[in-house]
């Protein structure tokens, strides 16, 4: 069985880095910061609604990461903004 960190995500998994990302359906959002389950102890993305600050969400890493496929094409779920 493979030992798993609590606080250091595996390196072969881009990690969204803490600011500003906008939903493929538009809305803007905060990422936090990263969070463990506590009983399967996948990596969690913590964000929040740009508009609705005091509402806070979770959604899996790999979800946040995935692309998602729109009429125009595949897009990212969440895309950074500078």
């Amino acid at each position: 069985m493979r030992h798993v960190s609590d606080a250091t995500p595996p390196p072969d998994i881009p990690i969204p880095e803490p600011g500003r990302y906008r939903h493929f359906k538009g809305n803007e959002y905060e990422v936090l910061s990263l969070a463990r389950h506590s009983e399967d102890l996948s990596w969690l993305v913590v964000y929040r609604r740009v508009a609705e600050p005091d509402s806070i969400w979770v959604r899996p890493l790999e979800m946040f990461l995935e692309v998602v496929e729109r009429p125009e094409g595949p897009v990212q779920r969440f895309t950074p903004i500078d």
